[in-house]
């Protein structure tokens, strides 16, 4: 084992068998032992007591749209990462689409991996995308290291990057099941959007009545029954709908290969509470109502749900119509890369849960569903990636304290829990005090995770 060269102490150490004090001991960028607290420690370790601050393993975040390259106005690998570290986040897989190429190909992959290098304050690595067309480049994108593939079964907003339709769907999850890969998709239904009320205008109702529930649980049937019939290893993009937890649950008693997540702002924002032509809490599926975020939290309580995730969907401030706060029109993204921690916790303390249900779920699940068997716990073995939290302190947000390049939050002057302190990667502080330093994150790939 080589010599100990960093010792982390904390009185509320998060780790698989429950928190508790202790000394983390670090080497080569790797966590060795986890320790009694008052371990002494070695002649040449470095050591930090972080005396009551909570230490949490990085959080793992399997759903960002960094955008870039492409459409770097609306955010960047250099910013996005930088918002990641502040807020506790250690490792990001990017989402396909919203940069130019999307990641369809293992061209488009090679040059979204040339714009990160060098930018990235995180670890980061990369879904693939299914679109129509391209079945043929995703055993290729397997190959060169994705970690799977995202698809859309209604529009997804750009048109470089178009939905499946049913024939489609199946034989892309057919060809992903034929190689062992994950098929990670948008879930709701066209027909159901289509037919749905559609009216301009700044009412949020009006909005939240044009993607009903019915269009994400019917989608959600359709995965169930073709995951069924081939095999696949298929997972529920930010899940909204409550209606369909039953379903969810149903299937994976049956032993159907389904996961499911959801996001920060469906666990802790309310369609009662969304100001009309408040265009920043525009999402697609949307925010619904308190009794459905009730029912997604026994949801995760119950699992359910397996993980949460940010969702990160910036954009320029133009394209949310601040001037007319129009949500038919206003671009659909909640951006809160940086505030995901705190946001989850403000709100899973007063239901009663603990820090260990909050690293499993934006910890542990997510970095399970990545297969990043080295990310996702403080245990030995892993990455020394951890978040340093102050769960009792308090703090407001401000747009202007956030490192995501356009700083829109449907959080800004809400009172959040739950301070980072600081956060480190493979053993060295990348953000101290909610700043960054230089990035020194690394681009991961599917079978190789460093």
């Amino acid at each position: 084992m080589p010599e100990t060269e960093l010792l982390l102490r904390s009185k509320r150490v998060v780790t698989p068998e429950g928190t508790r004090a202790a000394a983390v001991a670090v080497a080569d960028g790797h966590i060795t032992d986890v320790l009694p607290y008052d371990t002494a420690a070695p002649p040449r370790a470095r050591t930090e007591d972080l005396g009551d601050a909570a230490l949490l393993p990085g959080l793992v975040d399997t759903h960002v749209h960094v955008n870039d390259p492409g459409r770097t106005e609306w955010e960047g690998f250099r910013t996005a990462t930088r918002a990641a570290a502040a807020g506790g986040v250690t490792t990001l897989i990017d989402m396909p689409l919203n940069s130019l190429p999307p990641t369809t190909s293992p061209d488009h992959l090679l040059i979204k991996q040339r714009a990160a290098a060098g930018a990235v304050h995180i670890d980061v690595g990369f879904w693939g995308g299914a679109i129509p067309g391209n079945t043929g480049a995703l055993r290729p994108l397997h190959d060169a290291g994705v970690f799977g593939f995202k698809c859309f079964l209604s529009p997804s907003g750009v048109d470089e990057f178009p939905a499946l339709d049913q024939r489609e769907l199946a034989t892309a999850m057919e060809e992903i099941t034929g190689f062992g890969g994950l098929l990670i998709v948008h879930a709701e239904a066209p027909d159901r959007l289509e037919s749905a009320p559609r009216r301009t205008g700044r009412r949020y109702a009006d909005f939240l009545a044009s993607r009903p529930r019915a269009a994400e649980n019917d989608a959600v049937t359709t995965l169930i029954a073709l995951a069924a019939r081939l095999g696949a290893r298929v997972h529920v993009l930010h899940l909204s709908s409550s209606d369909a937890l039953p379903l969810i649950a149903e299937a994976k008693r049956a032993g159907v290969r389904l996961t499911a997540e959801t996001c920060p702002h469906f666990l802790t924002l309310a369609a009662e509470e969304v100001p009309d032509g408040a265009t920043e809490f525009k999402c697609c599926p949307p925010i619904r109502e308190a009794a459905n975020q009730d029912a997604l939290w026994a949801g995760l309580a119950d699992g359910t749900i397996d993980c949460v995730v940010s969702d990160h969907s910036p954009c320029t401030p133009e394209l949310k119509h601040p001037d007319t706060g129009d949500f038919d029109t206003a671009w659909g993204g909640i951006s809160s890369l940086q505030l995901g921690l705190p946001a989850v916790w403000t709100a899973a303390r007063r239901r009663g849960h603990t820090l260990d249900d909050v690293a499993r779920w934006m910890s542990t699940a997510p970095a399970r569903l990545a297969g990043l068997d080295r990310k996702g716990a403080i245990a030995a073995g892993r990455d020394a990636d951890f978040a340093v939290l102050a769960p009792e302190d308090a703090f407001t947000v401000d747009p202007a304290a956030l490192h995501h390049r356009n700083r829109i939050t449907a959080y800004a002057g809400r009172t959040l829990h739950g301070v980072v302190r600081s956060t480190w990667l493979r053993g060295h502080k990348i953000a101290d005090g909610g700043a960054p330093t230089a990035p020194t994150g690394r681009l991961l790939e599917r079978t190789r995770h460093a």
